[in-house]
C-alpha cells in the first residue's frame, strides 16, 4: 500500500509538473504573442509617422514651386507692365515723326531764305514739340556723318563712292532721323553709307 501510495503521489506530482509546465508555457506564448503585438504595432506606428513625414516633404515641395512658379509670374507680369508703360503710346508717338521731319525741313529753308524772325516763332515751336516728346520717353538717336554703320541700327538707304577715304564704309549722310522710345528703336535712321 506504500508503494501504491508513492506512486500516486509520484503521478500526481507528475500530473502537477505537467500543469506548470503547460501553464508555463502557455504564459511564454502569451507573453510572446503580446510582445509580438506590439512590434507589430509600434512598427506599423513607425511605418505611419515615415509616411506622415513623406507626404509633408511632397506638400513643403509642392507648396516651394508654387511659391517659386507665383513670384515668378509676378515678376514677369510687372516687367511687361512697366514695358507697356514705356511703349503705350508708341503708336501716337511714331505718327508725331513726320511732323518732326516737316518741322527739320521748314526750319531749313527758312533759314536759307533768311527769316529771322520767323525762324525763330517755328524753331520755338519745333523745340516746346520736341521737349513734349521727349518728356513722353522719345529720344532722337545721334546719327552723324563718320559714325561707323551698323545695320543692327541703322538702315542703308544707298551706297556711293566714298567723297573721303576716311568715310569708306562710313556713313556719309543722315536722310532722316531714327528715335527711340525707352529702350526700343521704334524708327531706324535712313543713312547713305560710303564705298
Amino acid at each position: 500500500m506504500k508503494q501504491k501510495k508513492n506512486d500516486d503521489q509520484k503521478n500526481k506530482a507528475e500530473d502537477l509538473e505537467e500543469i506548470l509546465d503547460d501553464a508555463i508555457d502557455q504564459t511564454q506564448r502569451e507573453k510572446q504573442e503580446e510582445s509580438s503585438e506590439q512590434s507589430e504595432a509600434t512598427q506599423e506606428e513607425i511605418t505611419e509617422e515615415e509616411r506622415l513625414k513623406e507626404e509633408l516633404e511632397k506638400e513643403k515641395d509642392k507648396f516651394l514651386r508654387l511659391f517659386a512658379e507665383f513670384e515668378n509670374y509676378k515678376r514677369r507680369t510687372g516687367r511687361e507692365r512697366i514695358e507697356l508703360f514705356k511703349t503705350a503710346n508708341q503708336e501716337v508717338l511714331e505718327s508725331m515723326l513726320p511732323i518732326l521731319d516737316d518741322f527739320d525741313r521748314a526750319l531749313n529753308e527758312i533759314k536759307k531764305a533768311g527769316e529771322n524772325d520767323l525762324f525763330k516763332g517755328v524753331e520755338l515751336i519745333s523745340d516746346k514739340l520736341r521737349k513734349t516728346l521727349k518728356d513722353k520717353g522719345l529720344e532722337q538717336m545721334k546719327v552723324k556723318q563718320g559714325d561707323s554703320f551698323d545695320s543692327d541700327l541703322h538702315e542703308a538707304v544707298s551706297r556711293i563712292p566714298a567723297p573721303d577715304k576716311k568715310l569708306k564704309g562710313k556713313i556719309v549722310d543722315v536722310i532722316e532721323k531714327g528715335y527711340i522710345l525707352g529702350d526700343k528703336i521704334i524708327r531706324y535712321p535712313k543713312v547713305v553709307t560710303g564705298n
